[in-house]
């Protein structure tokens, strides 16, 4: 019944927009909901991709993954790396006439540590202090160093919100209507619907952003999402599966971008939550039969045609920061079988939390034909996406399929899942083995010197499995071939800088 309404709500939108709009509306095609629209708060990707359109950041990246200066015009380290000193763009307002200044940014970096619940706090908690040196600088102080720091603030945890239009609201209202600094204003969100901008002429680079209207649906099933751009009632469509593709590329009023970036899909699993699994949570050879048992090649064969890397770290294999000690390991139900037997059982019941894309829900049931011959039952649990992150931040589930963008420094890759009491962390996993590696990798500036680092991190994921690696996805967009300019980015992000319809 979603399907449909969802397809009903683009039609009858597309309707009602018409052609009126058609060279100043950009309507794009997204795998689920926002959920929460406050960068505090936000927890899911297509957050970040309405987010990257709504909230300027201090900091961001470009094309090829590098740091480029966003609010935060340029910053210098001092020598023992634990000062970093920025200096703020001027002429800034934010979308209710606020100037940008240090104030604040101090109030933003401030409320990121300090608000109750917010996901922001562990990924810049290095930060100790905040001092306004003039109304365009400001210098933070760090606990330690921390060289990932700046990569953070090409996130949320850099986003900039109007102190004054926070001031004047509530927490939750303003988490369905927040006000920023960027090249868009939020004129509606329908939850499990529809998010709306407008274009904000004072923004700083308003003549860069082609479209007085962008719409970001929320159409989850991936073969919807694609019909929907065949019939025109997309501009540009998100997460195409890539089983989709090679007939887009056939097809001349369609064009295809596919991105490399650092991201992985996962199981997390449940250690100490109120709805872990006993035999799962204390028996690391439980999730050792687990690994074992599947077939990391199948699945992207039949599932993926291919089109992504298998993978069993947080890493895909070509990347500097993948430990070659640990190759992806070929499937082998007598050692899984075995692995049962050294914790004590013969048999195990796993309940696996998914959401309800399509190919998620194909590379459960191929896992759950591989696992049912080691003697492990899968019950796979489709859960409707937000539903299912708020599920797993409680604590309620045994195993859950989630999956990352990837981040261009290698401890974020690491850290915002399996550092101790991370928001993402929702296994509850905790080790000061690897928390002190990642604190070293975050001290150490020099990519050779972190190296060792990393591949010493990786051996503790892999000897505590909190999780199993599945494969490293390409982020895949299709779009109306009259779209231009755009192009995709390592973090997986859209951003729409320079992208226009051709007349």
């Amino acid at each position: 019944m979603r399907k449909m309404s969802v397809v009903a709500f683009a039609m009858t939108t597309a309707v009602m927009t018409g052609s009126a709009f058609a060279q100043t509306e950009l309507r794009i095609g997204m795998r689920d909901d926002p959920g929460s629209l406050d960068p505090a708060t936000n927890a899911t990707f297509v957050g970040r991709v309405s987010l990257q359109s709504i909230c300027d950041k201090l900091v961001d990246i470009d094309a090829d993954g590098n740091l480029q200066p966003m609010l935060a015009e340029s910053w210098q380290w001092s020598e023992d790396g634990k000062e970093v000193t920025l200096s703020l763009r001027q002429g800034v307002v934010f979308h209710d006439g606020t100037p940008f200044d240090a104030e604040a940014v101090k109030f933003n970096l401030e409320r990121y540590l300090t608000l109750e619940g917010s996901r922001r706090r562990a990924e810049i908690s290095t930060i100790d202090k905040v001092d306004v040196l003039d109304d365009h600088t400001v210098k933070l102080t760090l606990e330690a160093p921390s060289v990932s720091l700046l990569t953070q603030f090409t996130d949320r945890a850099g986003m900039m919100i109007s102190p004054t239009a926070y001031g004047a609201t509530t927490p939750e209202e303003f988490a369905n209507r927040p006000v920023c600094a960027g090249p868009y204003t939020l004129a509606e969100y329908r939850p499990q619907q529809q998010v709306v901008l407008e274009k904000f002429p004072q923004h700083w680079r308003a003549d860069q952003y082609s479209f007085d209207k962008v719409i970001y649906s929320a159409i989850p099933d991936s073969n919807v999402r694609l019909l929907n751009l065949r019939s025109g009632e997309l501009d540009l469509a998100e997460n195409v599966a890539p089983n989709d593709i090679p007939s887009l590329e056939g097809d001349s009023n369609f064009k295809v971008a596919v991105g490399d970036q650092p991201a992985f899909e996962m199981i997390q699993f449940n250690l100490k939550g109120p709805g872990a699994n006993p035999d799962v949570a204390n028996n690391v050879a439980v999730r050792e039969a687990f690994s074992l048992g599947i077939d990391r090649e199948a699945i992207n064969q039949v599932v993926f045609g291919g089109r992504y890397t298998t993978g069993n770290q947080p890493f895909p294999p070509s990347s500097m920061w993948y430990n070659p000690e640990f190759p992806v390991p070929a499937r082998d139900v007598e050692a899984a079988k075995a692995k049962l037997a050294e914790a004590g059982l013969d048999k195990v019941d796993i309940d696996l939390m998914i959401s309800t894309s399509p190919e998620r829900q194909a590379v459960a049931e191929m896992m759950q034909a591989m696992l049912s011959e080691v003697g492990i039952n899968l019950n796979i649990q489709p859960t409707e996406f937000v539903s299912m992150r708020q599920r797993a931040s409680s604590g309620d589930f045994q195993a859950y399929v989630i999956g990352s963008s990837g981040r261009v420094d290698p401890d974020l890759n690491i850290s915002l899942t399996f550092e101790c009491g991370t928001a993402n962390n929702v296994g509850g996993y905790c080790s000061e083995e690897l928390d002190s590696l990642l604190a070293k990798g975050r001290a150490t500036a020099d990519p050779e010197a972190r190296k060792p680092i990393y591949a010493d991190a990786i051996k503790v994921i892999m000897k505590d499995m909190p999780g199993i690696y599945l494969y490293n996805q390409r982020a895949a967009y299709a779009m109306t071939s009259k779209l231009e300019g755009f192009q995709p980015f390592p973090d997986g992000i859209i951003r729409l800088e320079g992208v226009k319809l051709a007349e």
